[in-house]
């Protein structure tokens, strides 16, 4: 069982943004920058281009309005989004506020914040869905 599977069971706490049948949205707890929205399949399949045709036809129709809540929320140019999925062996999309490219850059160091930070965000982010 991947984190991302126990987060989904709620046995591991998440800033949880949103949830349907197939996808659960929370918030990275290392952030490339704040607002950094992580969407996971329930189903757990490592590799992204895995995971059932039906899924991927919806991750972004389940995406748009967090999406959209994300660029409410935060100062930034749009709603950057990334597949990598190299540290945890559950495909998940990653939905970043971002002001230019290397704002998906991934190699640079991660925000520590605060959980009074993360809950502040995840509130901006809810405010706004």
């Amino acid at each position: 069982m991947t984190i991302f599977s126990k987060i989904i069971a709620g046995d591991i706490p998440a800033y949880k943004i949103a949830e349907n049948d197939q996808f659960f949205a929370f918030l990275d707890i290392f952030p490339l920058v704040e607002g950094h929205v992580l969407i996971v399949p329930k189903l757990e399949i490592d590799k992204f281009f895995d995971v059932p045709d039906v899924y991927l036809s919806s991750i972004l129709v389940f995406a748009k309005p967090i999406a959209k809540a994300i660029e409410k929320a935060f100062p930034c140019n749009r709603v950057g989004l990334s597949v990598v999925g190299l540290e945890v062996p559950h495909a998940h999309l990653h939905l970043v506020p971002i002001n230019g490219i290397d704002d998906l850059n991934f190699t640079r160091g991660k925000l520590k914040l605060s959980a009074e930070q993360l809950k502040a965000a995840q509130e901006k982010i809810l405010a706004n869905l």
